[in-house]
């Protein structure tokens, strides 16, 4: 058995990393992955290794500084906080105004206020403002009596998100006739003239009312109850991971861990932001296909169980992600291994030892990699 509790290795691991900025690496924006990937590692079993890995986590990259709060945002004046979303250089007074509410009010109340305004921009960070809300979230109702410390990470998590901020074009509504399956299946991949080189993704997502099929996708599956469509997400997009060897191993993980995410939090929302949550994870869900892959590659086939061999025991893939070190494997791990739990599907167990064996190690040289916080 550990020695530490998860409440004790989570809130050991913010203390740590409490003076990291929103961002790292020099002359780029990648998002902090510090809190969501120690969180994550203590779901996993790991809690006596979370302080290790912070340590290493830490020598990977230079993180950039905290941004500093400049101009008060009102969250009553809509006025106010409207123009400030998407805009980073605000990301400070984004945080000085939900440590401010979360000092007035029940941290759930803040959370149901601010989910619909925030939920248009999805994509924000590359879903990374959702999902470190999200991990924020779990460490919060897992607390008899939450600290600070994990006050003001949620703090952040929605900061972030609302500073980086990213509408993406159309309105998507689940209303059409498909299944997850056959919605992916029918979206046209446009293929690449020589090669999907640098900035392609970029043009893409920055093209993407443009490209064929996008508007029609958003309409195209059927309602379905919110657990059951999280289910049919994940299980989908680790199916996509699986099939595309040749993509770079970061961006397409987030196919699973934004709705995996999602369903963290859906326990603390009303109902009725069940559905227009469900609406943006589809529309997320599309922009990623359509920037990061050109064709289906081996979707929808066995192609993996080869290429894979036998996969580890599944209780051996949590050690093996605290080993690994990367926090992209981390958080992807964990979530794929929750949501075989609830749906034992073995495309999550593989697709999270392909992300052990696609990423490069923490201490590997170039394991913390990724892509741009806002689009990469």
């Amino acid at each position: 058995m550990p020695s530490i509790s998860y409440h004790e290795a989570l809130n050991d691991a913010l203390e740590r990393m409490d003076d990291l900025g929103y961002e790292r690496g020099q002359g780029v924006d990648l998002a902090n992955h510090g809190p969501m990937g120690a969180e994550a590692l203590a779901l996993l079993g790991q809690e006596d290794a979370v302080a290790s890995w912070v340590r290493r986590y830490r020598r990977a990259m230079e993180h950039h500084a905290p941004p500093a709060a400049r101009f008060a945002l009102d969250p009553a004046d809509e006025s106010s906080w409207r123009p400030a979303l998407g805009d980073f250089p605000r990301a400070g007074d984004w945080e000085r105004l939900f440590v401010r509410e979360l000092a007035e009010a029940h941290w759930r109340e803040v959370l149901v206020r601010w989910w619909p305004r925030l939920i248009p921009g999805l994509f924000a960070g590359l879903t990374h403002g959702l999902i470190r809300t999200a991990h924020a979230v779990r460490g919060l109702y897992a607390a008899s009596k939450p600290t600070q410390l994990q006050l003001n990470e949620l703090a952040r998590g929605l900061a972030y998100w609302a500073a980086r901020y990213t509408a993406l074009p159309g309105r998507p509504r689940l209303r059409g006739r498909y299944d997850l399956p056959a919605a992916v299946a029918a979206l046209p991949r446009v293929p690449q003239d020589g090669g999907f080189g640098p900035g392609t993704a970029r043009h893409r997502l920055d093209t993407l009312a443009e490209l064929p099929g996008y508007q029609d996708a958003l309409e195209w599956p059927a309602q379905e109850p919110a657990p059951r469509m999280l289910s049919e997400m994940t299980v989908q997009f680790a199916d996509v991971y699986l099939g595309h060897p040749e993509v770079y191993p970061v961006p397409l993980i987030h196919g699973v861990t934004a709705p995996a995410a999602v369903r963290l939090v859906l326990p603390q929302l009303p109902p009725e932001l069940h559905e227009p949550t469900l609406d943006r994870l589809w529309q997320v869900q599309t922009a990623f296909l359509l920037a990061f892959t050109t064709d289906r590659r081996d979707e929808g086939t066995a192609a993996w169980r080869s290429s894979l061999g036998d996969l580890p025991p599944l209780g051996e893939l949590g050690a093996r992600a605290a080993d690994h070190g990367d926090e992209h494997v981390i958080k992807f791990t964990e979530a794929c291994l929750r949501e075989y739990a609830l749906r034992p599907d073995p495309r999550y167990p593989a697709a999270a030892f392909a992300a052990q064996r696609r990423i490069p190690r923490l201490d590997g040289g170039g394991g913390v990699g990724g892509v741009r916080a806002g689009t990469p």
